[in-house]
């Protein structure tokens, strides 16, 4: 039977909302779960004993780039070898797990059901190796942030923290908030810094701190001489806004609508710099983070701060509970709340 002890270390979120295992029903939703899981990676390895770990990984490595010559430099690895050992995989089962294209190869359904499998077998032993080595001062964390908080939220933060972690090693991934949440559930980042709203299940979501949307003008426009500036000022102007998959422009239109209007976006772009530059040159008006307001030197936009209520996005940490978390880990995400209340 299995030990009755908080899962935190394995790859894949059981059907349960997390927490202590208070019941006999609850424990054995989760070990039915574990030894099915565990089954899976019994029967990868179980169809030949030539199979290793380092297989596993160049598959995985093909699955995610696609490309076999990608895979091999990334792999530090020979074309052929890397070619022979997948082909090895695929024997060994009897299926094709990538349909050769000229310039790209793609999962088969065979090749989906082993990634599966694989992807599983890979999480558990990369948890139980931290678990192991962990020290709490040594290791890696990795980092996603949105493009929105990353440039001018992130820096200070990860100074300080590797001025009192020198050995750690910290790398700082920047997407969407949809690909982002795909990461932590995959286990391929350890935290998120996100924006609400988040609607994902199985990730815990931790407030950081509200945050004031600043109104941004160029420096001849008419409300660069108003004092008090609401929401109603803005109805009828031409929006420069980000491109409609950062959150961003969802946070902007939800408060927008709340006021019973929608803004008009004349103009988009993938980069917040972009829409500060096109807003100087009076292409529009937009809604900048305060955190990109304090960064910006630049004197030819004007930043103004609505009349209460004002519109604010709240600024979250996501992280999966179901991951193994070192010592090393807490010790940042704690810092990161204490960095936020003071940022």
């Amino acid at each position: 039977m299995l030990a009755r002890r908080r899962f935190k270390s394995f790859a894949i979120a059981p059907p349960y909302g997390g927490g202590w295992l208070s019941t006999e029903a609850e424990f054995n939703v989760v070990e039915d779960w574990l030894v099915t899981d565990l089954a899976a990676a019994r029967s990868v390895f179980a169809c030949d004993d030539s199979m290793d770990i380092d297989q596993l990984k160049y598959f995985q490595s093909v699955a995610e780039t696609k490309s076999f010559t990608e895979s091999a430099t990334r792999m530090n690895l020979s074309q052929p070898a890397l070619s022979r050992s997948i082909q090895r995989l695929e024997e060994e089962f009897g299926q094709p797990f990538f349909e050769r294209k000229p310039r790209s190869v793609e999962l088969t359904d065979a090749g989906l059901l082993f990634q599966r499998s694989a992807t599983q077998i890979l999480r558990i032993l990369e948890d139980t190796r931290a678990e192991i080595t962990d020290d709490g001062e040594t290791g890696k964390i990795r980092i996603g942030a949105i493009p929105t908080i990353a440039p001018y939220f992130l820096p200070n933060l990860l100074k300080q923290f590797s001025n009192a972690f020198p050995r750690s090693q910290l790398i700082v991934h920047e997407n969407t908030t949809d690909e982002l949440l795909k990461r932590i559930k995959q286990g391929e980042i350890d935290l998120a810094i996100l924006a609400e709203p988040i609607s994902e299940k199985y990730v815990e979501v931790k407030p950081l701190m509200e945050e004031e949307l600043c109104l941004l003008l160029p420096p001849d426009h008419p409300l660069c001489d108003k004092d008090r500036i609401s929401m109603k000022d803005v109805e009828e102007e031409p929006f420069v806004m980000l491109d409609e998959a950062h959150c961003l422009s969802e946070n902007i239109h939800s408060f927008c609508r709340q006021r019973s209007f929608l803004p008009v976006a004349v103009e988009r772009a993938n980069q917040l710099a972009t829409v500060q530059e096109l807003v100087s040159l009076s292409h529009g008006i937009s809604m900048i983070p305060d955190m990109a307001r304090r960064l910006d030197r630049s004197k030819r936009r004007v930043y103004k701060s609505f009349v209460s209520p004002r519109p604010t996005r709240r600024i979250v940490c996501v992280t999966n509970p179901y991951r193994f978390q070192s010592r090393l880990f807490a010790e940042f995400r704690d810092r990161l709340c204490e960095y936020s209340k003071n940022f």
